[in-house]
């Protein structure tokens, strides 16, 4: 008899799901289990009528959409034409990762595991809905609904006899296998974030477009805690289309001083040159140059400036020795230790690198292989697109929040792709950015003479800038817009171009500055002392309304006040009016496009 087969499934979209499905693909291993670990839209969705184990990881993105590398897998799967018992072969679970300050918490998990069932599918246990917002975080529920899960499918698919489970003090094979080249190796043409080699291909994250920063202006006054920037691109000859609502993912580069620091903890030279060999099925990343240079892998694929999670502390452990650190390294990557964890790590935001200074007789047995184990990749960041091709043909403009905080670590805290941006200066020499666009989840009404309400606080009226200059070059003026930030002083972020429409009767402005006043005011206040305006668009004028910007408390409170000009203006009760919300966003009249 052969050991079972488990196939793990992902969809992830800034790397956590990944994490998870990679961790789950190692206690597989640990068990015996063969196992495969593959992106939701890397594999051949038909297949799935042959497979008799799988496990699905999914997170949720914006208003209960799937991950960008799981759209083609969720298209596929709510085809009308699937026969209800195609997958009567298959024995599933499905695991959530999601936030439940989000009102659709974990939306994609649940509606996953609903289909799969109506496919004819078995469930091995009921879905797991892990939450960020636990205090232990989404290990939480991960790990009880892990254990559950592995009782089941080995009482289902046993080990042959006589086959045990490897010990947890043997160390896991690394996935990749390093051959250094001889010097005289000729180096290959690679993208870096300095500048390359345009692609052939059309733009996509395996072949971004490395566009030309045009500028890079701060809009927020320098006295101003937040440094914003609006940024500009060329991306003439690329051959990326996009409109107001759509999306640009940037690939960002780590921050060479972390690169610096890593290469002397590890005592790697960064000129040195390597090809790498898959220890098992996963293929060599499509990113990867091959041959690839230190320098490029750490800078340029690696995130080794991330704040490491619960994985990165399990694969350090195998490499300890010194008592001390082998006991911490075990606690933090016991289910018992989470606690003790997010206290040293997540609460202070400590990175990786800090974490390998602070565990040097661990760090120096660390062997170069374990790399890719060890640290996750870079993943893109996406802002949407703050410009209009109509307006500016051949260029591209972001408005970038630079994120930068403090914690109890000495250092301050930087936002991986906008600290990198932030420091790019086009005035200074050439300056390449890896980018490529996408789809976003905003949606224009495709009559031009329809109204349209837009709200929009701090870095949430880029789409809506976008909009304006593109329904203002077709000919559209019913646009209303209610813009916030802190003060008319400080960050009224193009605030030259809303006064021009303004005058020119392009458009409606609304404005709540929060810390103008003795009082503070916000955009949803303004929402509802304008309820006699946005009733009448809203009921007799078919205008749609969008929600744009940080996903904490604003969309729910801009939310709560349109309710209240329904019920006010419209006679209706709370239930009546949450119903018409609805109708509304299933009418695509009521959009949101939100993160964190």
């Amino acid at each position: 008899m052969s050991c079972p087969t488990l196939l793990v499934l992902y969809g992830s979209q800034t790397g956590t799901a990944q994490d998870t499905a990679e961790r789950i693909g190692r206690q597989a291993q640990r068990r015996r289990v063969e196992v495969r670990v593959e992106a939701l839209d890397s594999y051949n969705v038909a297949d799935l009528i042959t497979e008799s184990l799988v496990l699905f990881v999914c997170s949720t993105t914006g208003q209960g959409d799937p991950p960008d590398n799981m759209k083609n897998f969720w298209r596929f799967l709510f085809r009308k034409s699937l026969p209800a018992g195609s997958l009567c072969r298959l024995d599933c679970a499905v695991l959530g990762l999601g936030d439940s300050s989000y009102p659709k918490f974990n939306f994609v998990a649940k509606k996953l595991h609903k289909r799969l069932l109506q496919l004819g599918a078995t469930e091995l246990l009921p879905v797991g809905l892990a939450d960020d917002q636990h205090d232990l975080g989404p290990d939480a529920v991960i790990d009880p609904w892990l254990i559950a899960f592995w009782d089941r499918a080995l009482a289902l698919y046993p080990l042959p006899a006589g086959v045990t489970m490897l010990s947890e003090n043997e160390l896991l094979p690394p996935r990749y296998v390093f051959n250094f080249l001889d010097d005289a190796t000729e180096e290959p043409e690679t993208l870096s974030c300095d500048g390359g080699i345009a692609p052939q291909a059309p733009p996509s994250r395996d072949h971004p477009f490395l566009a030309r920063m045009v500028s890079n202006q701060r809009v927020t006054l320098p006295s101003h805690f937040q440094d914003v920037r609006l940024i500009e691109f060329d991306i003439e000859g690329s051959g990326m289309k996009f409109s107001a609502g759509d999306v640009v993912l940037i690939q960002p580069c780590s921050d060479r001083a972390h690169v610096e620091q890593l290469c002397q903890l590890l005592g790697l030279n960064p000129q040195r040159r390597f090809t790498l060999t898959p220890t098992g099925n996963a293929p060599v990343p499509p990113r990867l140059p091959q041959p690839c240079s230190v320098q490029y892998l750490l800078e340029s694929f690696l995130d080794v400036g991330s704040v490491p999670r619960r994985s990165f502390f399990e694969l350090l452990w195998g490499f300890a020795s010194d008592g001390l650190e082998r006991d911490k390294l075990a606690e933090f990557s016991s289910a018992q230790g989470q606690e003790e964890l997010h206290s040293y790590c997540n609460r202070p935001r400590r990175n990786a690198i800090e974490v390998l200074t602070d565990f040097p007789h661990t760090t120096a047995a660390l062997k170069v292989e374990y790399l890719l184990d060890l640290f996750p990749e870079i993943s893109p960041r996406s802002f949407s697109i703050a410009s209009s091709p109509l307006v500016h043909p051949g260029r591209l403009q972001i408005l970038v929040a630079v994120v930068q905080y403090r914690t109890r670590l000495v250092r301050p805290r930087k936002g991986l792709c906008s600290g990198w941006l932030a420091g790019l200066d086009p005035t200074q020499g050439e300056v390449h950015v890896p980018l490529w666009v996408k789809k976003g989840g905003l949606r224009l009404p495709s009559a031009i003479d329809t109204p349209v309400i837009m709200v929009g606080p701090g870095t949430g009226v880029a789409p809506f800038r976008a909009a304006l200059q593109e329904r203002i070059t077709q000919g559209g003026t019913e646009n209303v817009l209610f813009f916030g930030c802190r003060s008319q002083a400080a960050d009224f972020y193009c605030r030259s171009e809303w006064e021009e429409l303004q005058r020119s009767g392009g458009l409606t402005l609304f404005t709540a500055f929060s810390r103008d006043q003795g009082e503070k005011v916000y955009v949803q206040h303004r929402v509802r002392e304008q309820a006699e305006l946005l009733w009448e668009l809203l009921a007799h004028r078919n205008a749609h309304f969008y929600i744009a910007g940080n996903a904490k408390q604003m969309p729910a409170a801009v939310s709560e006040a349109v309710s209240a000009v329904l019920q006010s203006q419209g006679g209706l009760g709370a239930m009546q009016a949450e119903e018409l919300l609805q109708e509304l966003e299933r009418q695509g009249r009521f959009q949101t496009e939100t993160w964190s």
